[in-house]
Parts: C-alpha cells; structure tokens; sequence
C-alpha cells in the first residue's frame, strides 16, 4: 500500500534563534542549504552531540519526505585549542587522536542510523581559504595583526551581539568559560577574538603573511560554510552553547567579509541535555556516552528517547525514559510485524494519525507530539490486525513516520545509504 495517503501538510514553521520568532521556512533556491557545526574530534560521541544531529537528522528527513533536497555540510574541527590539549594530556599526535575519535564518531552515527552529510569537510583541508578569509578582514578594516597572531575588532562591528543579544558585560564572563583569553596583552579588547593564532612551542603551524600559525576557531565554520554552500545559508545549526561566542562570530566574520547580510537565514540551535541540573559536556565531565547506552537499549530506543524531546527545551536526562522507549520500539517492530488482512470493507485508515503526525512535524519540528501519533498507531495498528482489519496501509504510515525518526524497525541494520555514506566519506576524510 502506499504510504504517501494524501494528507494535507502544511508548510514547515521553524524557530529562528536570530529573530527569536518561529516563522514560516522556505529555501532561498530549490535546494536547502544546512551547516551544522560538527565535532572537535576527541571524547565522541556523548549524549549532547547524539541530540543535536538526531534533529538535524529529523529536520531533513521530515523535508525529504515534503519533497525537499536537502544540501548539508558538517564539519571536522580537527585543530582547535581542545584538540591540542587533549592530544598533549594522553601524549599522542593530534591528528592521530583526530582521526581515531572521528571513526569512532562515524561508526556511532552509523549504529544510530543518521543520514551523513553531503560533505565532511576537515578544517585543515581549507587553510588556503582560511588565510584568503582572514587577509580580506584585515583588508575590511575589522581586523589586526600584533607579533604574528590577527584578531577580529569587535569594535569595528557594531553588529556584533545580534545574535546573542549579549551585552558585552554579559559576554566576557561567557566567552571566557569557552576559550577567550581576556588577558591576552595583544588584544586591543578583551572580547576580540583570535582569526589566525601565531605558533606556539610544540604545536602545528603553517605559513602565512603573518608567519607560522594555525587558524582561529570561529574562522574555520565561517570559511567551510562560504566554501561549501555560498555566502549566505538557509540554516545554520548547531547546540545552543555556540550561539556565543562561536556563532556570534561566525555572523561577524562572514558579514563583515562580503558585505552581505544575512549569512544564515535561520539559526537552528538545539538545547543543553542536563545530567543533576548541569549540562553534559567534555569540560565538566559529566558525559553520558553513546557506546554506553548501545550496550543496553537498541538503537531505535535511543532514536525515539531523543526525539522525545523538544529540539529546543533543556532536558534532564533519566534512565526511565530510555526504557520506556525500549518498549515503544518493541510496539513499532509488533505493529509492522503483524500479518495484514487481504482487502476487506473493515481496512484501517491511518490519515488522521499521520496528517497529526505531520502536522506535528511542521510545526517547529514538534517531535514530541509527532511520537505521540507514531506510538497511538502503532498501538492501533496491533488491535486492527487482531480484530481481522487490513492494516497494510496503516503500516505503509508506520514506516513512512518511522523513517522521519531514522529507526530501524524490523530491519537488521542501519539504512544501506547510511552506511555507504558514511563510509565513503570516512575514505575521503582520513588518511
């Protein structure tokens, strides 16, 4: 049966973190464009990265299914502060370090059946294009060099805090917790932030008009995204811990370099997971990590407990809730597992769940309510076969939703496309 029961979906209504409004999404062009910033490659994956691209995930699944094409590009912050002193803390090579999380990274995306990106594009890879970016905000005016290293001027951008909405008093202590050094004797401002950082004893460099260095860390985002998809994006995502300062400063960098506004149309920022009241994350220490959760629930489970929450609501993780999920997905797999009646008079109509489920979907990516109707149906979808009731069609909506949350379901593995899509880009990614 065919699951594309004509329901009426209404147009995508998404939240934009630079508006602060939930408006109405349509693409600039006939493709999406979607940048989400990926991983630092060292202590992956935890439950906050699996949140964040298990949406990004929902998000272009659900504009699949409306007949979307969908362009994403996420990328590999394979040199950072972070990475450089993880790799000195365990005394291994950073690319080495690098290269072995970013597998692990892969194979966990994998195993949670999340579509890979079109391009997964390492910022060393681009360093050309990095300097190229950062001699033209020196040839703008909004950025300087002091004994090999160039900032960014906040104070010749004046839209600086458009985003954040962050006075600067507000943004210091933040931008401190997360790299800023507001103590740095170069820096004409204590919130400037570093485009391209002058070596320093024991790390990697490459040459520049500046001498050796390597490249700041918000410049790297904002030259991938202008490689790959052009000067301004549809939307650009990413956890709400980077709307400052790293986003804040991608919008600066961009803008400020091409003259043109806005860099991104919709900011699609997914919210903290909280373990006792305190973000997860690798500075704390706090992480509940993926492989772990693998060891007791399935991969479905894990997919319908993150999608249990709203992309934009701080939650609290608790095991319960995994469980409860465990025997969601063990109702899906019944419910698709059940052997259809051949037509009768007594067939069962899904529309009314899955135009709810779409309805859902559609607005702000209201996945909660979405797994309500795929739960109600499946429940559904059980008693009809049981009462004789040909359910073909209904489980035709099942599937058809269930993609949108990237389960598996009676399935034995991860979709093949996910598969070979991450792994070819494991190929070009890695030596």
């Amino acid at each position: 049966m065919d699951s594309q029961a004509d329901v009426a979906v209404p147009q995508l209504q998404l939240y934009n973190s630079l508006t602060r409004r939930i408006e109405p999404f349509k693409p600039a062009q006939e493709a999406v464009s979607l940048y989400v910033c990926g991983i630092t490659p060292y202590a992956t994956t935890h439950l906050g990265h699996a949140f964040t691209y298990a949406m990004a995930d929902a998000l272009i699944r659900f504009l699949e299914d409306q007949g979307c094409r969908v362009c994403y590009v996420q990328n590999l912050t394979d040199v950072d502060d972070a990475i450089l002193r993880e790799a000195r803390r365990v005394g291994e090579d950073y690319r080495e370090l690098g290269d072995r999380w970013t597998k692990h990274f892969v194979e966990e995306m994998q195993t949670l059946n999340i579509r890979p990106p079109d391009h997964f594009p390492r910022a060393t890879d681009a360093i050309g294009e990095i300097i190229a970016a950062v001699r033209r905000l020196c040839e703008v005016g909004v950025a300087y060099e002091v004994g090999g290293s160039v900032y960014f001027d906040i104070n010749a951008w004046p839209s600086y805090g458009k985003l954040s909405r962050l006075s600067p008093q507000e943004m210091l202590p933040i931008a401190n917790e997360r790299g800023n050094n507001p103590d740095d004797p170069r820096k004409r401002h204590p919130l400037d932030f570093a485009l391209w950082q002058a070596q320093s004893a024991g790390e990697p460099a490459w040459e520049s008009p500046w001498g050796p260095g390597r490249p700041g860390w918000h410049i790297e985002c904002s030259t991938l995204v202008q490689r790959c998809l052009g000067q301004t994006v549809d939307i650009h995502g990413g956890g709400s811990d980077l709307m400052f300062p790293h986003h804040e400063s991608e919008i600066a960098q961009a803008e400020s370099a091409t003259g043109q506004e806005p860099f991104a149309r919709w900011w699609f920022h997914t919210a903290m997971v909280q373990l006792k009241g305190r973000k997860i994350s690798k500075s704390l220490g706090n992480l509940i990590m993926v492989q772990d959760l693998l060891k007791q629930y399935s991969p479905d489970a894990i997919r319908l407990f993150l999608a249990g929450h709203h992309y934009r609501h701080v939650w609290e993780y608790d095991p319960t809730e995994l469980e409860q999920a465990e025997q969601r997905a063990s109702t899906l797999r019944a419910a698709v597992a059940q052997q259809a009646q051949p037509p009768t008079p007594r067939s069962f109509d899904p529309s009314a769940r899955l135009q709810g489920f779409m309805h859902a979907m559609a607005h702000d990516l209201n996945t909660p309510a979405a797994l309500r109707m795929l739960s109600s149906l499946a429940t559904e979808v059980s008693h009809a076969a049981q009462a004789g009731r040909d359910v073909r069609a209904a489980q035709a909506a099942l599937r058809r939703m269930s993609r949108i949350f990237g389960l598996r379901l009676d399935a034995e593995g991860a979709e093949a496309d996910v598969v070979s899509g991450w792994n070819h880009l494991l190929k070009q990614t890695l030596p």
